[in-house]
């Protein structure tokens, strides 16, 4: 196995990880989405629904955890799966992945425009085609594709720069809920809850009205796995991150639970349905009635067009990683391997997820909901085959370092394999409140289909070096591999610099062996100073020269 040292920049704080986790979970849906948790479940049912989501989610989650400490290198899922499945399983799980995050993406692109609208009612204007049932208006297309071209330029410019805007945005998102919440608990009253704590009650009725939330709430907390992709970057403890992981889905659950409670107690079920059929945003018009003033609904619109950036940025920078991963191991096109020279950042690879962003728009937000649902379905396919790989690899390598260690870790292991299959499940069986509908499975068969020619030819083209994999050491570790200096290769260099009439004032040490490397000729003329001559990679000897 080749082993290298990381070229990422580790520009990723403790504090970075958690917003990008957090912000990735968060986005438009506690906007739109609250009236019809409430509906399904009732205030108190759709709360503890969400509750039970996060545990199905949360045992995945430590599954994530420990692999992540284990093996933090870029592209998470498609290492684990790779060292525990071989190329083909690796290959399918971190396709399934990609489908995901590049849907969410796309479906970001959409859902912005969109919620202008709710912003600016005259926002519309050029009306074009119809797709879906949905129109295409000029003003919706330019603000699309804009927005997704400097999200993309964001990524480009530096991960740093992408983690900052995370922060900020994150903060608004958490400062509307939060603003919503004391409110309801100021001006709002238990009287609303009344009929409405649960759906149903009776002959088991509570446990199906939490159930029915229960179903959908994991579709909502999909993201924390962006973590992993960018582990590379990421400067801190191996440790700590796993545990940054399981905290990003706690607040991420409560966050989704408070809401809920939040709206329940300033709306009762008349008022809740009638907001459902006018404006749709129920936690929005409930900001409203909490503060008795329109303008405050714009708040938490303001606060959910923020979390639409959020989740876009992150899915953004998980997918740029997992296909840089997939470049790097020739099962894709090596031309997404390529790094900035300046920032650092996966160029091609956020160069083709933001032009899939730009052109999702043209295809109307209808279109983009079946590619997400599709997504989802590739994000919970992932998430198990991960539960694989680490029941796998606690059996095949017990003693692989593992500086976050999850306790009882065959039965947690087991568990979340039970737990992302029936996520899986779900989306199969009709009325499940998951199930993908035909175009959405047409989407899943396409991609499918796209990765099978792929595979086919990336593994004719690269050959042996299809599915290998590149295992990260450490600079420590780099430096224990370079070979002793050989003194009399160096007293060469020197002789041979003087007789070509070269002044050298300065050669580093040690020096590996020369290994026939032309280097004479690199200091041939002696007019450049500071000239690097590359010699068994990554050790440079640098000279300082100037013509004798």
């Amino acid at each position: 196995m080749e082993k290298k040292q990381s070229e990422f920049n580790k520009v990723f704080s403790a504090w970075d990880i958690l917003v990008i986790a957090f912000g990735a979970m968060i986005g438009w849906g506690w906007v739109v989405s609250s009236g019809g948790w409430i509906q399904k479940g009732g205030v108190l049912g759709a709360a503890l629904g969400f509750v039970v989501g996060g545990v199905m989610i949360f045992f995945v989650g430590l599954t994530y955890a420990e692999l992540t400490a284990a093996m933090p290198q870029c592209g998470g899922e498609h290492v684990w799966s790779h060292r525990a499945m071989g190329p083909t399983g690796s290959f399918v799980c971190t396709w399934a992945i990609i489908l995901g995050y590049v849907g969410v993406a796309c479906f970001e692109a959409c859902a912005f425009p969109t919620i202008i609208s709710y912003l600016w009612p005259g926002f519309l204007k050029g009306y074009l085609y119809t797709v879906a049932g949905f129109d295409i208006y000029a003003s919706w297309l330019i603000v699309a594709i804009l927005v997704a071209f400097g999200i993309m330029l964001i990524n480009i410019v530096g991960a740093k720069t992408a983690a900052k805007l995370q922060t900020i945005l994150t903060i608004i998102i958490g400062g509307a809920g939060i603003l919503l919440i004391v409110a309801s608990v100021i001006n709002g009253t238990v009287d609303n809850l009344d009929g409405q704590m649960f759906a149903e009650v009776g002959g088991g009725g509570i446990v199906k009205s939490i159930l029915s939330v229960a179903v959908i709430s994991p579709f909502y907390l999909i993201g924390f796995d962006v973590i992993p992709q960018a582990a590379e970057e990421i400067n801190v403890p191996p440790k700590k991150i796993g545990g940054m992981l399981i905290l990003s889905v706690v607040l991420a659950v409560l966050f989704y639970a408070f809401v809920i409670i939040a709206v329940g107690l300033v709306m009762n079920s008349g008022t809740i349905t009638a907001s459902q059929a006018g404006t749709g945003l129920v936690t929005a018009d409930a900001m409203a009635l909490a503060f008795k003033t329109s303008v405050m609904a714009k708040v938490i619109i303001v606060g959910g067009m923020c979390g639409i950036i959020t989740s876009w940025n992150s899915f953004m920078i998980g997918g740029s990683r997992a296909i840089y991963s997939m470049a790097e191991s020739y099962m894709i096109p090596r031309v997404f391997a390529k790094l900035h020279p300046k920032h650092k950042t996966p160029i091609n690879a956020l160069i083709l997820i933001g032009i899939l962003t730009m052109l999702a728009p043209f295809a109307g937000r209808v279109m983009m909901v079946w590619i997400c649902d599709a997504g989802n379905f590739g994000c919970c396919l992932a998430y198990c085959m991960v539960a694989i790989s680490f029941l796998i690899l606690r059996k095949k390598q017990p003693d692989m370092p593992r500086p976050y260690k999850v306790p009882a870790g065959r039965l947690m292991g087991g568990v979340a394999v039970l737990m992302s299959g029936f996520m899986v499940v779900m989306y199969c069986i009709p009325g499940s409140g998951g199930t993908l509908i035909l175009p959405e499975w047409g989407m899943v068969a396409a991609w499918s289909a796209l990765g099978v020619v792929f595979f086919a030819i990336c593994k004719s083209k690269y050959r042996e070096s299809f599915g290998s994999m590149v295992q990260l050491i450490s600079d420590e570790d780099a430096a224990t591999l370079l070979p002793e200096a050989d003194e009399r290769e160096l007293d060469k260099v020197i002789d041979g610099a003087i007789d070509l009439g070269i002044g050298i004032d300065y050669a580093a040490v040690p020096l590996p062996p020369m290994r026939g490397l032309p280097l004479l000729a690199a200091l041939a003329g002696g007019a450049a100073r500071h000239v690097a001559l590359p010699y068994w990679p990554p050790q440079w000897l640098w000279l300082d020269v100037a013509p004798a």
